[in-house]
């Protein structure tokens, strides 16, 4: 009896003792279960906070580049075409008042010389000759670095001390001007993290400029709390010159939430666990089949919108961006988080100067205007600012219970569709040209046949009435020289005509080894004909020893005198007194021009310069051009015709400014 009283009750104590081990057991599991919650949510929490500081901070880079490319090209605006010292004073002041960042503006020669200097009005001038020319250095390697680049190019940061024992670290932007000089530009770094990137980045954060080794060159924003725990990250802000790294350490609290998390979990769990484990498999299953079904539909309307090329937007009944699709974002060049935050008013890539018209339109089709069934076409503007054309349909969004919630818009982007009818209209253009220059091919043909028989009659008159003249004295000897001449010049204009006719006709033309000094003799005296009327001195320059040249003597002779009135037609004004026309022939052995020879030493530049008003560069363009002409009564072939006439003979013709006025014209002849 003894012995099962003690059996019963060693089996009542082992009983007793795994019930215990069961309930601990359970505590343990889920103490390691809460403990497991709490480490899984601050981790979840940790990456969520660093996943934002890493978008946050790759926003800022890209607000800090495109500060800096908005930067550059102001100081193009001003280097552009050529900087003016009167208008420095005023264009510098102007561009200082809208760059906190900048501290000094400088204007330098070729030699790194200051000509000109505008200082920050928001500081007091720290900068003395001390200052720049310890950091002469600085300057020198930035404009190397753009010289070699052909661009703009930027210092390494260096420290500049302030008179009250501080200082600031600050780096050079140096911009190559296209006349000669530099543009320099000094950056306060912490003034640039200021400036150019947004205050939201600032707001319980530590930003800050380092270099690549991590030593840190200015920062701005929150400093760091004591318990908090530390979230980093850093962009690489690649300059030409130079590398800066952005960083960005973010603080988050370490809030005492375990205890409470802890017994709520605790005491939810304890509750629910028993009731809730028989309906969680059938709830879960079913949710699992919603969920897979709701995963392959998102997943079928993601690709859907990822493969279309237009761009799609829903608003609300208030002008609400509520969605936009990747080919949307893609076309404005904006993301969606940025489109979604805009809020009500105007849209970030309305161009401000339709800002107003949007907004009417806007406001209209919010209050129940339809849209026109086929589209409209608008005007959008990307994040870079560079506008394009859109065509436009708009449609009301519908909910499943039938009321409209909004408008749903889809953008075609045509531009690509203006650029196709801008080629279209160019190429008619160009066929028209065409059409045109065989006209005048063919009347050229046609003159050139009907004149030969009146100038044949001319020549034969001429040289009868010499021989009638012949031996005569006094002043029937000036008769006799006067009717040579117009022997001379019928059959000069024979053979030009004779030349056009075959330039028409595309045959091959008779070349023969002629005298620099021959081709000038033969159109001088009609070039000093027009120099009289005009009171123009003509000036002519002959290298020694030159050799004989190879071409059609009567179509380079036309090509001189074409150049030769043109020079003193732009010479032709009241208030220039002094015109001079120079002609020069010289061996072309260090010309380089764009399409000539790479070896000039076998050919000879022949030039005609005038000291007249010049080419602007709105005609220099077109110079060239058929039918393009600036005098009312030119037909615009000249030039044109010339410069067909050098490049058959496998030479080049052009132009360059004259110094200090006028335009020179040089084209290039073979050596026999």
């Amino acid at each position: 009896m003894a012995l099962r009283f003690g059996g019963q009750a060693f089996l009542s104590l082992r009983s007793v003792w795994q019930r215990w081990f069961l309930w601990v057991l359970l505590a343990v599991l889920v103490l390691a279960l809460l403990a497991t919650v709490v480490w899984l949510a601050g981790r979840h929490e940790a990456e969520q906070v660093q996943a934002a500081l890493d978008r946050d901070t790759a926003d800022a880079a890209a607000d800090l580049r495109a500060g800096l490319q908005h930067n550059m090209q102001s100081l193009h605006a001003l280097g552009a075409p050529a900087l003016n010292p009167e208008r420095w004073p005023t264009e510098s002041a102007a561009l200082m008042r809208g760059h906190r960042e900048w501290l000094r503006l400088e204007w330098r020669d070729g030699a790194l010389r200051t000509r000109a200097a505008a200082d920050t009005p928001y500081r007091t001038t720290m900068f003395d000759e001390t200052t720049r020319q310890s950091a002469q250095t600085d300057v020198a390697l930035a404009c190397t670095s753009a010289h070699k680049l052909d661009g703009a190019a930027y210092s390494p940061s260096h420290y500049v001390a302030l008179p009250d024992s501080a200082g600031l670290e600050v780096m050079e932007l140096c911009l190559p001007l296209e006349a000669g000089g530099y543009l320099i530009a000094t950056y306060a770094l912490r003034d640039m993290l200021t400036e150019l990137v947004a205050p939201t980045l600032r707001r319980g954060q530590e930003v800050s400029l380092t270099e690549p080794d991590g030593t840190r060159l200015a920062s701005v924003g929150t400093a760091r709390r004591i318990g908090s725990r530390v979230f980093s990250t850093q962009q690489l802000i690649d300059l030409p010159g130079t590398a800066l790294v952005l960083r960005v350490d973010g603080w988050r609290a370490a809030p005492d939430v375990f205890p409470n998390l802890l017994t709520a979990l605790v005491t939810a769990i304890s509750i629910a666990l028993v009731s809730v484990l028989v309906l969680l498999a059938r709830d879960t299953r079913r949710r699992l089949r919603a969920e897979n079904e709701l995963a392959d539909t998102l997943a079928f309307r993601k690709a859907m919108e990822d493969s279309v090329v237009t761009g799609l937007r829903a608003r609300d009944l208030q002008g609400r961006i509520t969605y936009v699709n990747p080919a949307f974002c893609e076309m404005v060049g904006f993301s969606a988080e940025e489109l979604v935050s805009a809020g009500f008013g105007e849209a970030p890539y309305w161009p401000t100067e339709l800002a107003h018209e949007y907004q009417k339109r806007q406001t209209l089709r919010l209050a129940g205007g339809l849209p026109p069934r086929e589209g409209f076409e608008s005007v959008f503007m990307r994040k870079n600012g560079t506008r394009f054309p859109v065509l436009i349909f708009e449609a009301p969004l519908i909910n499943a219970h039938g009321v409209q919630t909004g408008w749903m818009s889809a953008f075609i982007d045509v531009s690509e569709q203006r650029r196709v009818e801008e080629l279209s209209r160019a190429s008619q253009e160009r066929l028209q040209a065409s059409a045109r220059l065989a006209t005048v091919g063919e009347m050229a043909s046609l003159l050139s046949h009907e004149l030969t028989q009146p100038l044949a009659a001319i020549a034969s008159y001429a040289t009868g009435s010499l021989n009638l003249l012949q031996g005569a004295e006094g002043e029937n000897a000036e008769v006799a020289m006067a009717v040579r001449r117009i022997a001379e010049q019928a059959d000069r204009a024979g053979q030009v005509i004779r030349s056009v006719h075959d330039f028409v006709r595309r045959r091959d033309r008779t070349r023969e080894p002629v005298a620099p000094q021959a081709l000038l003799d033969a159109v001088l005296p009609l070039v000093r004909l027009q120099a009289r009327k005009l009171d123009v001195r003509i000036d002519v320059v002959l290298e020694d020893a030159l050799p004989r040249v190879l071409c059609d003597r009567t179509l380079v002779e036309q090509v001189l005198l074409n150049l030769a009135r043109n020079a003193m037609q732009a010479m032709d004004m009241p208030e220039l007194r002094e015109r001079v026309l120079l002609l020069r022939v010289a061996r072309a052995g260090g010309l380089r021009a764009e399409g000539a020879p790479a070896d000039m030493r076998h050919w000879l530049a022949f030039t005609v310069a005038d000291i007249g008003s010049g080419i602007s560069d709105e005609v220099a363009k077109r110079l060239f051009t058929p039918f393009f002409t600036t005098r009312p009564d030119g037909m615009g072939l000249g030039l044109s015709l010339c410069r067909t006439v050098v490049e058959q003979h496998g030479g080049v013709l052009m132009f360059e400014p004259h110094r200090p006025r006028g335009t020179v014209f040089r084209f290039t002849l073979p050596i026999a």
